[in-house]
């Protein structure tokens, strides 16, 4: 079977704000042989999908146009290498030194993340912190959701993608240390792992819920 034309379109696009950087609906449709209204068709999809963003211009006479560009996620739809040198080099670092040192840098490197990211929400309401720390997690291109438990009792955390998807599978102990990276991101809060990518399913999902219930 043949690949649906608006499909082959799509990633065209994708493949154009890849090198352009960013580009109008016009200079897209340009391009690739389409019309402006297809293209702006394909451009929302695009961004339902979390792979496009735009953003207001002035492009000339006349009043701002959008402009389009690549969200972390839309960049991460291309080959990149940086996984596979990162678990090369966590491997090197295994075999001349020992299991106990990785680990001990894989600490390390979250206790740093979770000051940075504590740093960067703040000391708001637990919920406007959850809303900073997902907003965060997305620029990493983790592709997160924030939902309300039924009970109005926590919220549930849920990844949709995986950015370091390749060295999880090669050292899930970076796994773990996700678990105590947003716990020590929420020190008010409990957080207990739900689900599993490496386990089941296609994504990971954190139940949290505060540790004073009048918080």
């Amino acid at each position: 079977m043949k690949p649906q034309v608006p499909y082959k379109t799509r990633q065209a696009a994708l493949t154009m704000l890849k090198k352009h950087g960013e580009s109008s609906a016009l200079q897209l449709a340009e391009l690739l042989g389409v019309s402006v209204q297809a293209m702006r068709r394909h451009l929302r999809t695009l961004h339902q999908e979390g792979l496009v963003q735009s953003n207001l211009m002035n492009l000339g006479p006349g009043r701002p146009s959008n402009v389009w560009e690549l969200t972390s996620c839309g960049h991460k739809r291309f080959q990149d290498a940086s996984d596979k040198f990162a678990v090369g080099l966590l491997g090197s670092i295994e075999a001349n030194l020992s299991q106990a040192v990785l680990e001990g840098i894989l600490v390390n490197l979250s206790i740093k993340k979770a000051s940075l990211y504590r740093s960067e929400i703040g000391h708001g309401q637990i919920t406007q912190r959850l809303e900073k720390l997902v907003e965060l997690l997305n620029q990493e291109g983790y592709m997160a959701e924030l939902h309300v438990l039924d009970d109005g009792q926590g919220w549930y955390l849920n990844e949709n993608h995986c950015s370091i998807k390749l060295i999880a599978e090669n050292y899930p102990a970076v796994c773990d240390q996700e678990l105590q990276f947003i716990r020590s991101t929420l020190p008010d809060c409990n957080v207990q792992r739900m689900k599993w990518r490496l386990e089941s399913g296609h994504s990971c999902g954190f139940h949290i819920s505060p540790i004073n219930t009048n918080a």
